[in-house]
């Protein structure tokens, strides 16, 4: 009998009242393997309670026991790092190492946010008048949700939810259908370590669980990283009931190659960005823009080879680890495997083709090899659009001044690099263009923890990123207190100033 994954409410997990499941797949496979609840009103009702009940006492504990707490959730997730990887690679289908290094990124937040006594102290000004002092309080919202996306089933919720709690609010999680365990594994090491119950709750769902979530009276802000047309409406609709939102859109990163680069380590760096999960990364890089045609030449002669001997397989269980496993699902193959015949249909020159690939190790489910495309042009969708798979395009331009153009008029800004010896022209190319996250010699940019991520344009709806500064700001809201203590208050009928 196929088991059933419910939610987990008030410290515990909890069977969704109603029948409604999704199918979730090892996409190495192609098998199902359990299947997951779909949220209805009552479990929405149950989580929301649970979560707000929990509110008023966990805002009044102190930031340092709410650290401690951290602290030890940090302990067991690198005491369960290889249990969680392994939960990835069964339902995501990322490559183990992939996997660890998710874990890796998401503990640097849990990091983060174990200093939170340090990042809400606030402001303080004495003297500000005669006898008055100013000072500023950071306080938490209450109730909050963070809606996740299935490419980082772990990471992406952690760079919600310890900054989230650490500041004293409740935490809804709502990930992605399509992999939910380790959702479910983690609350219970947040259980674990010592987080009171309803603190942290897990609600499995669809868009119904979402729109509750935003329609909610008790929640009072969302986090959200997808698509740009679901950011777009997750934002809008946040707006609309009156709460607060930071919504992470979709992306199309270039990295801009410059004819003193080393070619050898820019095609390095290009075969991990643009082919490493299956391209499944917000990050990945799917654009190169190679400047001068012996730049573009070298860039595809030393490509073509590396793409075609891509190990390609099931992300676990190998003696040699494969370097690219399957797509999530069997729709979101088709969608990949659709563009690639766009491309071609739209004159592209298809230069390795990865559809109908026969994998390295026999596996068959949702696969496709590694795609190089040389000669693409902006109007063609495999440029304008965010494909998220294993496609690299290859787009020639004349100038540095060209490829500057050319990504500063795209409407995604999300991550961008630039590969060159040349100190003058990265610091050029870093002042000028319009992305949110720029690498020099560096081709996925995604800051550390203590920095915030996010990009421009349509890759972001919000005037705030994720985790860093910008997630502490958006977990609390500031309140200024002005004070004196005075022997005798005299009436004043006048605007009171400062003297």
């Amino acid at each position: 009998m196929t088991s059933i994954t419910g939610h987990f409410i008030n410290g515990q997990h909890a069977t969704s009242s109603g029948n409604n499941t999704c199918d979730v797949f090892n996409p190495a496979t192609a098998q199902v393997t359990h299947k997951v609840s779909l949220a209805t009103a009552e479990d929405c009702d149950k989580a929301i309670a649970s979560a707000t009940a929990a509110a008023n006492s966990w805002a009044s504990t102190t930031p340092l026991n709410r650290s401690r707490v951290l602290f030890r959730f940090k302990a067991l997730l690198e005491q369960h790092s290889d249990e969680l990887a392994a939960m990835i690679t069964a339902e995501h289908g990322k490559v183990f190492s992939d996997a660890k290094g998710e874990l890796t990124r998401g503990l640097e937040v849990v990091e983060f946010a174990c200093g939170i006594p340090h990042l809400i102290k606030g402001e303080h000004s004495t003297d500000v008048g005669r006898g008055v002092d100013s000072y500023s309080l950071m306080q938490p919202l209450g109730v909050v949700a963070g809606i996740t996306p299935f490419n980082f089933p772990a990471m992406v919720p952690m760079w919600m939810f310890p900054v989230a709690i650490a500041c004293g609010n409740t935490f809804i999680l709502k990930p992605s259908e399509r992999d939910p365990s380790v959702a479910m594994r983690i609350a219970e090491l947040l259980t674990e370590a010592g987080l009171p119950k309803g603190v942290f709750t897990v609600l499995n769902g669809d868009k119904f669980a979402v729109d509750t979530l935003i329609q909610h009276p008790d929640v009072s802000a969302i986090s959200f990283v997808g698509s740009t047309p679901i950011a777009q409406y997750i934002y809008d609709e946040s707006a609309k009931y009156g709460k607060r939102a930071q919504a992470l859109g979709g992306a199309k990163n270039h990295m801009v190659v410059m004819p003193d680069a080393d070619i050898d380590g820019t095609v390095n760096a290009l075969m991990g960005a643009a082919y490493g999960s299956a391209g499944e990364r917000c990050m990945a890089i799917s654009v190169a823009v190679a400047v001068g045609d012996e730049t573009a030449d070298a860039l595809i002669e030393k490509l073509t080879p590396k793409v075609k001997a891509l190990r390609i397989g099931n992300g676990i269980g190998h003696q040699q680890e494969m370097e690219m496993g399957p797509l999530v699902s069997k729709a979101h193959l088709d969608k990949v495997t659709g563009y690639v015949d766009q491309g071609v249909a739209e004159g592209a020159d298809l230069i390795v083709d990865g559809r109908n690939i026969a994998t390295t190790d026999g596996a068959e489910g949702f696969f496709i090899g590694g795609c190089l495309f040389d000669n693409v042009k902006p109007g063609m969708r495999i440029y304008q659009e965010e494909i998220f798979g294993p496609v690299l395009a290859v787009v020639r331009v004349e100038t540095l001044e060209e490829a500057i153009a050319l990504i500063n008029s795209h409407e995604y800004a999300n991550g961008t690099a630039i590969f060159t010896r040349d100190g003058g022209a990265a610091r050029n190319y870093a002042n000028r263009i319009h992305v949110g996250m720029v690498g020099i010699n560096v081709p996925i940019p995604v800051p550390m923890a203590f920095h915030s991520f996010g990009g421009w344009k349509r890759s972001v709806f919000g005037p705030l990123n994720m985790h860093g500064n910008d997630g502490v700001r958006f977990y609390t809201r500031m309140k200024t207190v002005t004070q004196r203590w005075p022997e005798n208050l005299q009436a004043e009928f006048t605007m009171p100033t400062m003297k």
